[in-house]
């Protein structure tokens, strides 16, 4: 990741269509990233959600699949 990603557009999605990509595919068809702070984390969090606090996000990316749909709460 470079500094240039930080300033590409990204498409956002309302709830409904995150509720229906969770529920119409299984869980290794996308990677879903909680970027909240690890207490936020602790409290609650989608299953399967990979926790990448947002600070970390530009080093950690590589632990994602990048050729699967991503989405980041």
């Amino acid at each position: 990741m470079s500094i240039r990603d930080f300033f590409r557009p990204v498409g956002s999605i309302e709830a409904d269509e995150v509720r229906r990509l969770i529920k119409d595919r299984r869980l290794d068809e996308y990677n879903v990233i909680d970027v909240r702070e690890p207490n936020e984390y602790a409290k609650g969090h989608l299953p399967g959600a990979l926790h990448i606090p947002l600070g970390e996000l530009s080093i950690k990316s590589s632990e994602l699949d990048h050729s699967k749909p991503t989405v980041a709460y």
